[in-house]
């Protein structure tokens, strides 16, 4: 099911949480949605939950409008709040039983999705226990699965690895993975590599509105003005090593290292081959290469550079 966002924009007294943004996320995407705390994340996908009144511009599930079809299209959706609010006094099977329920599941088809999502979410050894006997990284499995029981199109995960442990978090990636393979869905989390490595496309929101979308390759290519090469190199003829590496064809900016002296921060066009330039200088100079190591624009460099 298809998500389109059409100038949405929702305020707080005078502040405007989400300004005029617009976007779309395909069935079968994973959408990082990214920002600040406060840039808008969580007020986005609560609009797109239908736990918010539509403000002003619409949200089309399906090319279902919110404002006209919110109770048919909730059912539709899967959202796991960032603060993943429980019933810490029921126990497992019987909370995910429950919820279950309210999404209209009954009989046979309530049982066996929610021992398919036990099984899903890992939860096989606690599924007896009360929530509120749980490790912090156990509720949140719980959370996942309650948000996955009636089978929705749409997912909607606010923090989904929070409080899992680096195995855990493998095990949900994956798990997130393979959902999107025929669902669509949206991540937020503040743990970038994390949304390298599950979501196919990045959008960034700072202050309400949208500042960058993209895969996270094209997002990098767009920031790759600032990679380098971290260059130290040998030989009896250094003493203008400075001056020869800025006069190679394609060099930018030459910086000196503040912990190495021989170590070079060799800034380049990423039209030019630099390491081929690079070779030929040290044939010509009789350099060694003792150390060669790319340095590229990081998503974090990305992040903080729209959001500061």
């Amino acid at each position: 099911m298809d998500i389109k966002i059409d100038s949405l924009t929702k305020t707080y007294g005078p502040q405007k949480a989400v300004d005029s943004i617009s976007f779309e996320v395909r069935t079968g995407e994973i959408l990082g949605f990214l920002g600040p705390n406060g840039a808008g994340k969580t007020t986005t996908m609560k609009s797109i939950a239908g736990f918010l009144e539509l403000e002003s511009g619409d949200i089309l599930l399906d090319n279902l409008s919110l404002k006209i079809h919110v109770n048919k299209l909730k059912k539709h959706v899967g959202y796991l709040p960032e603060n993943n609010p429980l019933y810490l006094d029921m126990p497992v099977l019987e909370y995910l039983e429950f919820c279950g329920e309210l999404q209209g599941l009954r009989g046979e088809k309530l049982k066996s999705r929610t021992i398919e999502m036990v099984g899903v979410c890992g939860l096989n050894e606690e599924k007896h226990k009360k929530i509120g006997e749980l490790s912090k990284g156990y509720r949140q499995r719980v959370g996942i699965a309650q948000a996955m029981i009636h089978n929705p199109e749409i997912l909607i995960l606010d923090e989904p690895t929070t409080g899992l442990d680096p195995n855990q978090i493998v095990e949900i990636r994956n798990l997130i993975k393979e959902l999107g393979k025929e669902k669509t869905v949206i991540l937020s989390t503040h743990i970038l590599p994390e949304v390298e490595a599950t979501c196919d496309r990045i959008l960034i929101i700072n202050r309400g509105k949208i500042v960058a979308d993209g895969t996270p390759e094209s997002l990098k290519q767009q920031a790759q003005s600032s990679n380098y090469y971290k260059v130290k190199l040998a030989g009896s003829n250094l003493q203008n090593v400075y001056a020869e590496l800025q006069k190679i064809e394609g060099v930018t900016a030459v910086n000196a290292s503040s912990i190495d002296n021989d170590m070079f921060h060799v800034h380049y066009n990423i039209n030019h081959d630099f390491t081929q330039k690079l070779f030929a200088a040290c044939v010509l100079h009789h350099w060694t290469i003792t150390e060669l190591t790319p340095v590229s624009t990081s998503l974090e460099d990305i992040f903080r550079g729209l959001t500061l």
